[in-house]
């Protein structure tokens, strides 16, 4: 009579699991519960960036009215960025990320826990944001401030996308760090916050098309500029929001259990 000896590999899994993914999610709020400095630097450092900026332009209101709406939408992206791929590789580097690869969870499982985490305390800091510009700082605004606090949102959700991609080809924070000049800059003098797109180089204007952030802003100038929902505003939040599930896509297909 011949005996197996039952494996200790966990089985393979296959598709998204809610349970799966809401019990990462839990896991990742209650460490970050145990750190403030994050919690404070995701939720409250765009509302002091938006703070310093309409007092910048203190004595030329109209400024702020031009730029506040598109950096109320680059500002959550940024840190959401950065906090997610620091985040997200520590976990590698401690070890955490191969112990749970080890159980039955999907990698997928994982990138859309780690998004549904990161995602909730989006929302927290996309409404402070969007309610500080607009109800306390005099964002004048034509549109709904819904609008904004929607693309603001969706913005904020593709720089974590973004932060759980790039935390995959870093070693160390150091390296996660390195990579905002490559992915985030770009599309900040690209996006058409500093001069419109159609002024730019041909060349110029062609990358800035398939940069994410482009579409980002100009959804944020739909909501300043028109009082009710116009089909550009529709096509940009799809584009930002398509563009934030390709890169958690890419993000579940490049996560490794460890940095080598």
């Amino acid at each position: 009579m011949t005996t197996t000896t039952p494996s200790l590999t966990p089985a393979p899994t296959s598709g998204l699991s809610l349970s799966r993914t809401t019990a990462t999610a839990a896991r990742v709020l209650r460490q970050l519960r145990h750190d403030p400095r994050t919690i404070a630097m995701m939720i409250l450092i765009p509302c002091l960036m938006l703070f310093l900026l309409r007092y910048v332009f203190d004595g030329s209101p109209r400024t702020f009215d031009s730029i506040g709406a598109s950096l109320l939408g680059i500002f959550p992206l940024i840190t959401m960025f950065l906090v997610t791929s620091i985040a997200t590789l520590r976990e590698r580097t401690s070890g955490t990320l191969e112990r749970l690869l080890a159980m039955p969870l999907g990698k997928g499982d994982l990138i859309a826990g780690y998004a549904l985490a990161f995602g909730t305390l989006a929302i927290i800091q996309s409404a402070l944001a969007t309610g500080l510009a607009v109800w306390f700082l005099g964002l004048d605004v034509i549109g709904s401030p819904w609008l904004l606090l929607l693309v603001a949102l969706l913005d904020a959700l593709l720089g974590t996308a973004l932060g759980l991609f790039v935390s995959a080809f870093a070693a160390s924070e150091f390296q996660a760090v390195q990579f905002m000049p490559a992915v985030i800059f770009p599309q900040l003098l690209l996006c058409g916050l500093f001069t419109p797109r159609d002024n730019m180089h041909p060349v110029l204007e062609a990358v800035s098309d398939v940069l994410p952030m482009s579409y980002a802003v100009d959804g944020m100038n739909e909501v300043l500029r028109h009082t009710d929902m116009t089909a550009t505003f529709v096509r940009d939040a799809l584009i930002v929001a398509g563009c934030a599930l390709l890169v958690l896509g890419l993000g579940a297909a490049t996560l490794r259990r460890r940095t080598a």
